[in-house]
């Protein structure tokens, strides 16, 4: 009777915050999946769109370290509840405005209310599941924004030919107040407020009286492996959030693309990132119960770092083998001979044996191709660096670590809104996407050269060391 009763409890709960979250992130990226439309009725240039868009990932990354770190204090149902509340009521006022400043400080608004959404769901699931299904489950809710991601654009992009983005702000916001209340009433913060026997293990307690995995927060803050895992997620996630925010000005206003395949790269992206996720928790999950956990080294680095490398080859040939005239060229028109200019594509004829026309011809499919490749890549690792935080810091720290490497990953957000547009303004967007694609070929890198450092965070007993 516990077991269906686990199961029945855990179903509704991970149901719930399933779709709470996937509202939440709809409701981040829903100026950016309206940004053309705006543009065409507001004018806006790239300084104007990337204040907007910073303004809400310096928000979001203040708010969830703040509620990451306080996450064990506060009621998680009401956290995620009036969390996603504010963001919807955020964005039924947002589509009322008309200026810079005020998008510019609604949209702040919105990242403090987005940032109450993830420490929640990371919580609720420590306490309901077992700790060797805990990646797994955690990389299935992190699916929940890639299904907001890639059914967004397609949504707004087919809702503009007959609805203002006004009207695709404010309908999506009711829906986040309403679902709101939903979810207040069906969370549960852990078993026993249900009556069943907690699933966490209690900490074993030394002489002293403290656990015997706590640390004291210097040692833990010097910990190396927490800043390699703060950096690398800061440039996994910003390159991530570049890619998924501007790519689709850049296919239709550097490559030639229509607003259509624009959406729908963006679009595959999210698909693919929310395969990248699955695999890369559930693999991962395999590696750690057949090598164990190590002191030094971690198993689900290697999955992270063959990622890491897919994002950086996926953005080359994104940069490279997309031009402007690339899809109006006829098949019968391309020849190679003496005279053709070496580039990426006579590469792939010469070497590869692929007919140039192929790619020419069938270049939305390439896109599209890159694009799901690309989020397979980014929100693989993604998944990995909170998973990886969580269970390598000390018991007593836990929460602090995910806070901490979300906040260097905000960061990273940040970095992709007006630095990246100002790079994009003063040198194009091919020198901003050239920009992210070296940043993130360097950090795979040194995380690559890094990988054996001691993956323990924190104290070490005697005996182990």
């Amino acid at each position: 009777m516990a077991s269906a009763d686990y199961g029945y409890y855990r179903g509704t709960i991970f149901l719930a915050m399933f779709l709470g979250y996937t509202l939440y992130y709809f409701n981040r990226k829903t100026f950016s999946f309206v940004m053309p439309s705006v543009m065409q009725e507001i004018k806006l240039d790239k300084d104007d769109l990337g204040m907007i868009t910073s303004s809400q990932s310096l928000a979001y990354a203040i708010s969830k370290f703040i509620s990451g770190v306080l996450s064990d204090q506060v009621s998680a149902r009401w956290l995620f509840s009036i969390g996603l509340f504010s963001v919807g009521g955020i964005n039924v006022v947002f589509s009322w405005s008309s200026t810079v400043a005020v998008f510019s400080s609604l949209w702040f608004l919105n990242g403090l209310g987005q940032g109450l959404g993830w420490p929640p769901c990371g919580r609720v699931l420590r306490k309901w599941f077992e700790p060797s299904q805990f990646g797994t489950w955690w990389a299935i809710l992190s699916c929940s924004m890639n299904l907001a991601g890639s059914l967004g654009p397609i949504i707004a992009s087919v809702l503009a030919q007959s609805c203002s983005w006004r009207t695709i702000l404010s309908v999506s916001g009711m829906i986040c107040v309403v679902f709101s209340f939903g979810c207040l009433l069906v969370i549960k913060n852990e078993p026993k407020d249900v009556g069943l026997p907690n699933i966490e293990p209690a900490t074993k307690k030394s002489k002293g009286g403290s656990s015997s995995d706590e640390s004291t927060l210097s040692e833990f803050l010097l910990s190396p492996y927490l800043w390699l895992l703060s950096v690398s997620y800061l440039v996994v996630f910003g390159v991530k959030t570049a890619c998924s925010d501007w790519g689709q000005l850049f296919l239709i206003q550097d490559k030639g693309q229509s607003t259509l395949m624009g959406s729908s790269y963006i679009s595959a992206l999210e698909v693919g990132g929310l395969l990248g996720s699955l695999a890369a928790g559930y693999i991962s999950d395999k590696a750690v119960a057949k090598q164990g956990r190590r002191m030094y080294g971690n198993p689900r680095h290697f999955i992270l770092l063959m990622m890491m490398a897919g994002m950086f080859v996926s953005m080359y040939l994104f940069r490279v083998t997309i031009t402007p005239d690339s899809s109006k060229v006829p098949a019968s028109d391309i020849t190679l001979d003496a005279n053709t200019e070496y580039n990426i594509f006579t590469y792939i004829d010469v070497i590869l044996h692929i007919p140039v026309s192929f790619l020419y011809v069938h270049i939305q499919v390439w896109i599209l191709t890159l694009g799901a490749v690309f989020g397979f890549s980014s929100y693989g690792p993604i998944a990995l660096f909170g998973v990886i935080a969580n269970e390598s810091a000390p018991s007593n720290f836990c929460g602090t670590s995910h806070a901490i490497v979300s906040l260097m990953a905000n960061i990273g957000g940040f970095l992709s809104g007006l630095p990246f547009s100002t790079i994009a303004k003063h040198h194009g967007w091919e020198m901003a996407f050239w920009v992210a694609e070296i940043t993130c070929g360097v950090c795979t890198i040194g995380f690559f050269l890094l990988r054996n450092i001691r993956t323990k965070m924190g104290h070490l007993p005697k005996k182990t060391d």
